[in-house]
């Protein structure tokens, strides 16, 4: 059915969201699979003493979060794109549940923010001794990502002596060419220091799903919404340019200079009353 602008734009919105949110999904899920099915990671997962590790939880974490990111998208797009309310509902439903999931465990990330951060500075250090280990090009651009966007080294925060000093970024002071800050502890460092920051990206982020959620209710909304239905007037022309011909079986009626045209009369007609 045609959409109205505010259905547009609504359309739109869902796709472009939604495409944000396929990207994302993807990454989380590829990077959780890699980790989970590595060479150099599996043999990690066959320990049952290190089955509730940092590492193992937030592995398990990135798989069911792409999983369950790239599923909302599928219903997402269907729904917006072939203008279906079915799987725009459970879209919404999805979204609804996925919003208050992330602002929970915003408010979890703060008020345990010290043991959170305990937690990733380990994932870290997982990673760091299986690049040392194996030296996974993956693995390292992993942790080449992680220490620029903290600007730590290592796990002894010395360039020159640190093992994965290949990984480390570049110094900003002739200092920082002797000694940086570790990983481990900035990680620790920024969750302790920007706990409210990391609450605003979980509580922002329910806001984004809020908007998406908005968007798919006025769309199924619109679609609910019958179009207005098409009335054809009939006219007549004037009496005195008709000539009435009786007959028992057929009326006609005909224009003065024209051939006369019958109607074969209705028996039944067939026309639904209202009840009020």
């Amino acid at each position: 059915m045609a959409l109205d602008g505010c259905g547009l734009l609504c359309k739109y919105t869902l796709f472009i969201f939604n495409l944000i949110f396929a990207l994302v999904g993807f990454v989380f899920l590829g990077l959780g699979l890699w980790l989970r099915f590595s060479d150099s990671t599996r043999a990690i997962f066959q320990f049952e003493a290190l089955n509730s590790s940092a590492f193992v939880i937030a592995v398990t974490v990135l798989i069911i979060t792409g999983s369950v990111m790239l599923i909302v998208v599928v219903f997402g797009d269907y729904g917006a794109c072939n203008e279906k309310r079915c799987a725009l509902q459970i879209f919404s439903a999805l979204v609804t549940i996925l919003a208050a999931a992330v602002v929970f465990f915003g408010v979890m990330a703060y008020s345990r923010k010290e043991e959170i951060g305990l937690r990733m500075g380990e994932f870290y250090s997982s990673i760091y001794l299986l690049y040392v280990a194996n030296s996974d090009p993956v693995l390292a651009v992993t942790l080449t990502f992680i220490q620029k966007l903290l600007h730590c080294c290592g796990v002894t925060g010395v360039p020159l002596l640190d093992f994965a000093k290949e990984t480390c970024p570049d110094p900003e002071s002739f200092l920082e060419h002797l000694k940086m800050d570790t990983c481990p502890l900035a990680i620790i460092n920024v969750f302790n220091r920007n706990a409210p920051l990391v609450m605003g990206v979980f509580v922002g982020t329910g806001a984004l799903l809020l908007l998406a959620l908005i968007c798919s209710s006025t769309l199924a909304k619109k679609l609910k919404t019958p179009s207005s239905p098409q009335y054809i007037i009939l006219t007549q022309p004037p009496t005195s340019q008709l000539e009435y011909i009786p007959t028992s079986t057929s009326i006609s009626y005909s224009f003065s200079d024209q051939e006369p045209v019958a109607f074969t009369p209705l028996t039944v007609a067939n026309i639904p009353i209202v009840m009020t």
